[in-house]
């Protein structure tokens, strides 16, 4: 690694790991921050989670915090703020993961999972965004990502609370990245596609009671570029969005997803 963040600090939300055979893109993002010189604080919901990405990260010799939070209760993201304050000193880089998959089209999903969905995907982020952003606006820097989705773009007929509230994180952030572009915060979007985690495969696996290999071709076979991608390419865009390389981007939604974006279909107009 190059030390592209050496001496700065980062907070990595959702840098836990669900139960799985291939790293989540969390985990991926806060070692790969802690590789190039990061200090990181891994916040996540499940405190076995958040303490063995932790763990890793000080097992290759680098520095790492775990603090359990959830983010739909704006006081633990308050006691979140407070130690960043306090224990890091400053916030170079946010890095926003959570993330739920609420399944079904308007008449199967029903209103909790459909307000579960916004919860977490839209309202949580926001709130972290909140309580978050202040510290980098009083320094005067700061480099945030949030994680939206492939499903942002196209329209969700069976994720129809997902792919919508995705499409919000979009518009959220655009908007945050104008609002904060004059106090030298940077904010852009990373949109995966289909990536070979835990929670895109394994989770998936284990509900429909497949075998892993065969939801995991069943994906790859949709994908142009003909395979899945891996935690660590969201991980090499969470680093160089970070970075100085990205210093003059902001408001910018990237798409790591081997290629899916370009098969959504434009309508033809006469």
């Amino acid at each position: 690694m190059s030390g592209r963040l050496a001496g700065r600090t980062a907070v990595v939300v959702g840098g836990g790991q669900t139960e799985g055979e291939t790293v989540g893109n969390g985990r991926a993002v806060a070692l790969a921050f802690a590789r190039e010189g990061a200090h990181v604080l891994v916040a996540d919901r499940d405190p076995a989670g958040a303490e063995a990405t932790a763990d890793l990260i000080r097992a290759e010799g680098h520095r790492a915090d775990a603090q359990v939070v959830d983010i739909t209760s704006e006081d633990q993201i308050k006691t979140l703020a407070d130690t960043v304050r306090r224990s890091l000193g400053r916030l170079d880089v946010l890095h926003n993961n959570v993330g739920v998959v609420a399944g079904g089209g308007t008449e199967q999903i029903d209103e909790a999972r459909w307000r579960l969905a916004f919860d977490v995907n839209l309202h949580g982020m926001w709130l972290t965004l909140k309580h978050l952003l202040p510290i980098m606006r009083e320094q005067g820097s700061g480099a945030v990502i949030n994680i939206s989705s492939l499903a942002s773009f196209g329209a969700g007929a069976a994720t129809i609370g997902y792919s919508t509230s995705k499409a919000a994180v979009n518009a959220m952030s655009r908007s945050l990245a104008l609002e904060y572009a004059p106090h030298g915060v940077r904010i852009n979007v990373i949109a995966p596609g289909m990536i070979d985690t835990p929670m895109g495969v394994d989770t998936v696996a284990r509900a429909t009671g497949r075998p892993r290999d065969q939801v995991a071709a069943e994906r790859a076979a949709l994908i142009p570029m003909g395979r899945q991608g891996s935690a660590w390419d969201i991980a090499n865009a969470a680093v160089f969005l970070a970075s100085d390389e990205a210093a003059y981007i902001t408001g910018a939604v990237l798409p790591v997803d081997g290629g899916s974006t370009l098969t959504i279909a434009t309508p033809t107009h006469r």
